[in-house]
């Protein structure tokens, strides 16, 4: 390499080095200052003592809501969420796909309402559905199951683009009909991502569901913020222990049935 393209290469790392240390430090000069009240010290071992002896009469209360009715609400959210997002999603991905699809124009219409859905948050469009539906539970499987669909319409459309049409062809040259082709060709190759990406989205919408409850779209997470704001320790330790454990089993249940099917 002659010394002036090395002298280039160099000049030009150290710009690019000089712009992103310029927009790190204008970028930390608009935080303020971090001030510790007194009484922190007081409150974080509160926050402590609560989680670590967390209130175990409220796992279960025949006489009225308790641990486990919220956490299946919040699983019954993120599972219906991510039922309605995975059906919506599929007109969307294969329009999307450039070798499926017949025109630039049906592809670039459906690209745009995925990305277009993907701008919103979840909590965004929770906020919107609490607004159109009311609050509660519907609220929030209409924002997760809207939601999902620019994600999962993106990467199941990927993973169309990249599959081997040969057997397509083959198809067609011995007198197959469309559906038909699509069906036996197209779709098999498809189906093992599709079933991975929904098992992703779902960990995600789960995560998801435990917040949403927050801004009043059902779940834990109105019992958690109820529990917060009247300092009610123990019971924000046993809300966080559930969370952590369904979660945890649950993810663990989606990673074994998302390696059987790749």
């Amino acid at each position: 390499m002659k010394p002036q393209e090395i002298w280039k290469r160099n000049t030009k790392r150290i710009l690019i080095a000089v712009v992103v240390l310029l927009i790190y430090i204008w970028a930390f000069s608009g935080i303020p200052v971090i001030q510790i009240k007194e009484t922190s010290g007081e409150v974080f071992s509160s926050i402590m003592s609560g989680i670590f002896s967390p209130d175990w009469g409220y796992v279960y209360d025949p006489a009225g809501e308790d641990l486990l009715r919220t956490l299946l609400e919040t699983l019954a959210i993120a599972l219906l969420g991510t039922f309605i997002s995975s059906l919506l999603c599929i007109p969307f991905s294969f329009m999307a796909a450039r070798n499926i699809a017949k025109t630039k124009f049906m592809v670039g219409t459906s690209k745009s309402v995925l990305s277009f859905i993907r701008v919103f948050p979840d909590i965004v469009l929770a906020l919107l559905f609490i607004k159109a539906v009311g609050p509660g539970p519907f609220a929030g499987v209409l924002a997760l199951g809207i939601g999902a669909v620019g994600m999962l319409g993106k990467l199941i459309a990927e993973s169309v683009e990249s599959i081997d049409l040969s057997a397509r062809e083959a198809l067609i040259a011995t007198g197959g009909n469309p559906v038909k082709t699509f069906m036996f060709a197209v779709v098999p190759q498809v189906l093992p991502n599709f079933f991975s990406f929904v098992l992703y989205r779902f960990e995600v919408n789960l995560r998801a569901a435990t917040i949403l409850g927050v801004i009043g779209a059902g779940g834990i997470g109105a019992p958690l913020i109820f529990a917060l704001s009247v300092r009610d320790w123990e019971r924000v330790g046993i809300i966080l222990l559930g969370i952590i454990v369904m979660v945890t089993i649950l993810d663990a249940i989606s990673s074994r049935i998302r390696s059987r099917l790749i």
